[in-house]
């Protein structure tokens, strides 16, 4: 026994510790709480707007053995497949729509297996709810019957709508459209339709009201967006009649009338009343309150009113009757009633109508002859028309018209009683026209007012009118404008004048004439109005190119109107260009061109515009024209003196180059010319007094003698101011210095002066014969302005001027002054052969050892 009891607990061991070998634990999931994104899926939930595809949740768990673990997804046999599960990574998938409405709680069956054990739980997933449903209204459509006498505020009807969706997306809000523009309101969280305060309903106004309520959701999320959705339904109003209304009289005022042959019985009228409540409408009972005297009466159903006398058994012209219309109940008791007056007439029977009458009984045509254009206001004399109408009182009565051409005559009288004499008056003279009508036919209507019949009759007016001087002859245009050539012969036509006068005969024949300054060189024909030049007359456009004139249109009764004729003479190419007398020589400085000019006296383009060619040079291509200008310049290569001398061997440097001046005119004239071209080069510079001496190249006398008086008037200066100067020096016995000079020079030193001289050249062109050259040491002008100022000595008597007439080979010569000299220098071939700068030279040393002689003799002071 005890060895039994020793070996059982042995193989006991032995049986546990086989089996702790072969044991294999599950695996299991891990539970990571409500909010967690992975681990059983326990209390997962999810918003049905949730996009299919989204990636919801994951499966997360372990085995205890550390084996790998695959998860999957099972549900219920019929149910929808809402999620997919990836095996290995536990990614679970959303692969249907969510819709919370259908399904709020979905059961899914997750599971974890090692490969060995699987484990499996059951989960819930909640499906939140998103707004993506709208209101609707139940039980509609909504149709409501009210009574028209509803008292205002009282609720008429309850609306209701639905929302599927649970919080603010479910709750609901109500209002209506247009709420300004009906005439009820509703509760904004029952749905409650009420009448609106202070206001009623009228069946007789309007029956029906259609009410649009719109219920509202109170918004919430949608895949990420606030929605807000809602739904419109209309409510109709039905509003039923109450018996509120007094009946009414349909057609007033009621007006019947009783003839001469009516028989005692018959119907006059009938008077129409209608309960004011159409809705549920009483029956109506008639009857005559008044003013029958026994005459007529009414049927109390249809309210027909009859006559129960005679027409002559009637004692008055006009019945006025009172009737009363009663509202009737179902029970037979009378409610409210109302009253309405009848007129009925007793009148003659209409039966003749309105008829015209003339001298010798009725008449239908009426004619009259007249002149035209009668005063206003006058009446047709001629005319004798009666009108007459032989029924009694308001069937006598009509009214007359004219009818045709509007506003030119007028009928008097207009309304006629029984009988009338027709009167015809003219109310618009000038429509009476013969021109424009040679005949007026007018229709007399006369037509009865008041009677159901309206009778009326016709007749004819035929007027005929006579023609008179009435109209002025008149041009068909105020102005004529004619052009004609300057070589055209005399009697040459020029512009045909028309003008009419409408009237007729003599009076409507036209005679031309002109007068003016400018119609001397033309006539006209009387009778045709063509315009043409005396035989005599010879045009010239380049004399007188415009002529304007008046020409006269009058009929035979000295009736007349004006036109003006404007007569342009065309210019005709029968001038040739010619050219100035001076240019046959001209004088070229090189860089500046020559201009010549040949005028063309034909009066207008393109007769007068001249062209300008060279015809001839020799030799070629040194010179270049200007075509529009007529501008010679030298070819551009040629910049001085000694290119042209190795071009030509004439030395002279002139040139004879025969030139063109051709007009554009068709055909074209043309002029040539021989012109004769010195060049020269500049070399002396520009000024005032150069220019001048430019200007008198072709008169050196003249040039002589105004630089002579310039001279004179230095000297006469300089005299003056040494006369002054000697006689003060004489009283004080001594030469006294300037004093602004001493307090402006500190230094004993005198300072000598270098002047301009003025040098005369043989000219080069006629702008420039004389320039002005300046000494090599001449002063600087800092102002640019070309008036040099000079610091000089005081004045001494000048020597006496040479003569103004040296001869062309004579050396130069000046005049000393205060400032400077004067150097005329004429220069001609001779003395460039023979090299006239020492001839020069001695003179100015001549001029200058005689100048300081002079000072010396008169005693200078020092500076």
């Amino acid at each position: 026994m005890k060895h039994v009891r020793h070996f059982t607990p042995s193989l006991f061991l032995s049986l546990v510790h086989v089996c702790l070998v072969q044991a294999n634990y599950a695996p299991y999931f891990f539970d990571n709480g409500a909010r967690s994104t992975n681990g059983n899926m326990a209390l997962l939930s999810l918003s049905e707007d949730t996009p299919v595809g989204t990636h919801v949740y994951t499966l997360n768990g372990t085995d205890p053995e550390g084996d790998p673990v695959t998860y999957g997804l099972a549900y219920e046999a019929g149910s929808r497949r809402y999620f997919s599960v990836d095996k290995n990574l536990g990614n679970v998938t959303l692969v249907e729509e969510l819709d919370r409405e259908k399904e709020d709680e979905i059961e899914v069956v997750v599971s974890i297996s090692d490969g060995l054990s699987t484990v499996s739980e059951k989960v819930r997933i909640l499906v939140m709810d998103a707004n993506d449903e709208s209101p609707e209204f139940i039980n509609t459509p909504y149709i409501v019957q009210v009574p028209e006498n509803a008292p205002s505020g009282s609720s008429i009807f309850k609306t209701e709508a639905v929302d599927k969706d649970t919080g603010s997306g479910g709750s609901i809000t109500y209002f209506l459209q247009n709420i300004h523009a009906n005439k009820f309101t509703i509760d904004r969280h029952s749905g409650v339709l009420r009448i609106k305060t202070g206001v009623t309903l009228d069946y007789e106004k309007s029956r029906t009201h259609f009410v649009v309520v719109v219920a509202k959701d109170g918004g919430g999320k949608l895949r990420g967006d606030n929605k807000v959705f809602s739904a419109t339904t209309t409510v109709t109003v039905n509003v039923e009649d109450v018996q509120d209304t007094p009946p009414m009289f349909i057609g007033t005022p009621y007006y019947g009338y009783v003839y001469e042959d009516t028989l005692a019985g018959s119907e006059v009228l009938t008077v129409v009343a209608l309960d004011g409540d159409r809705g549920k409408p009483n029956s109506i009972h008639y009857c005559i309150v008044n003013g029958d005297e026994g005459s007529f009466e009414i049927s109390n159903t249809t309210g027909a009113i009859s006559v129960i006398k005679s027409p002559n058994q009637l004692k008055k012209e006009v019945y006025e009757l009172k009737i009363q219309a009663s509202e009737v109940s179902q029970e037979g008791d009378v409610s409210v009633y109302a009253f309405a007056m009848v007129t009925i007439r007793v009148v003659d029977l209409n039966n003749h109508p309105p008829t015209f009458y003339g001298e010798n009984g009725p008449q239908n045509r009426f004619e009259l002859t007249m002149y035209e254009h009668p005063p206003e206001g006058e009446i047709l004399r001629g005319l004798k028309i009666t009108v007459n109408d032989s029924d009694q009182g308001a069937n006598a009565k009509f009214n007359l018209r004219l009818v045709g051409p509007g506003g030119i005559f007028r009928v008097v009288p207009q309304t006629v009683l029984n009988e009338a004499q027709v009167t015809i008056i003219v109310e618009n003279s000038a429509a009476i026209d013969y021109e424009k009508f040679k005949v007026l036919t007018f229709k007399l209507l006369a037509i009865e007012v008041n009677t159901p019949e309206k009778f009326s009759s016709t007749a004819d007016v035929v007027i005929r009118l006579l023609d008179t001087n009435d109209n002025v002859p008149k041009f068909s245009s105020d102005y004529y404008i004619a052009r004609i050539p300057e070589n055209s012969p005399g009697g040459s036509n020029v512009v045909a004048v028309t003008a009419t006068d409408p009237d007729s005969g003599l009076w409507g024949e036209v005679k031309y004439s002109i007068y003016g300054t400018g119609a001397d060189l033309f006539l006209i024909h009387p009778s045709t109005g063509i315009i043409y030049t005396q035989p005599w007359a010879v045009l010239d456009a380049e004399v007188n190119s415009k002529y304007n004139f008046y020409v006269k249109a009058e009929d035979t009764d000295g009736k007349y109107s004006l036109a003006e004729v404007f007569i342009t003479v065309l210019d005709v190419n029968d001038h040739s260009p010619e050219f100035n007398e001076n240019i046959q020589e001209k004088t070229m400085i090189i860089g500046s061109p020559v201009k010549i000019e040949a005028i063309d006296q034909d009066a207008e383009e393109p007769n007068n515009i001249v062209d300008y060619s060279i015809m001839q040079a020799d030799p070629a291509n040194v010179f270049d024209i200007d075509q529009s200008t007529g501008e010679i310049k030298l070819k551009s290569y040629i910049r001085s003196l000694d290119i042209i001398h190795n071009i030509t061997k004439n030395k002279d440097c002139i040139w004879s180059v025969v030139v063109q001046a051709k007009d554009r005119g068709s055909p074209s004239f043309s002029t040539t010319a021989v012109l004769k071209i010195d060049i020269t080069e500049e070399t002396l510079h520009k000024g005032p007094m150069a220019a001048f001496l430019m200007q008198t190249k072709d008169n050196p006398m003249k040039a002589l003698g105004v630089l002579a008086g310039v001279m004179g008037i230095m000297v006469l200066i300089t005299i003056m101011i040494s006369t002054a100067m000697f006689w003060r020096n004489k009283r004080s016995n001594k030469i006294m210095p300037v004093r602004r000079i001493i307090k402006k020079r500190q230094t004993p030193q005198s300072r000598a002066v270098r002047m301009e001289w003025l040098k005369f050249k043989r000219p080069s062109n006629a702008a420039e014969k004389f320039v002005v050259e300046d000494d090599a040491k001449s002063l600087h002008n800092e102002n640019g302005n070309n008036n040099i100022q000079f610091t000089s000595a005081p004045p001494t008597a000048p020597p006496p001027p040479p003569a103004l007439a040296p001869r062309g080979d004579a050396p130069g010569w000046r005049v000393p002054t205060v400032s400077g000299s004067l150097t005329p220098k004429f220069i001609n071939k001779q003395l460039k052969k023979r090299g006239h700068g020492s001839a020069h030279n001695a003179l100015v040393s001549e001029l200058k050892m005689k100048f300081e002689k002079r000072n010396a003799a008169i005693g200078e002071p020092h500076i």
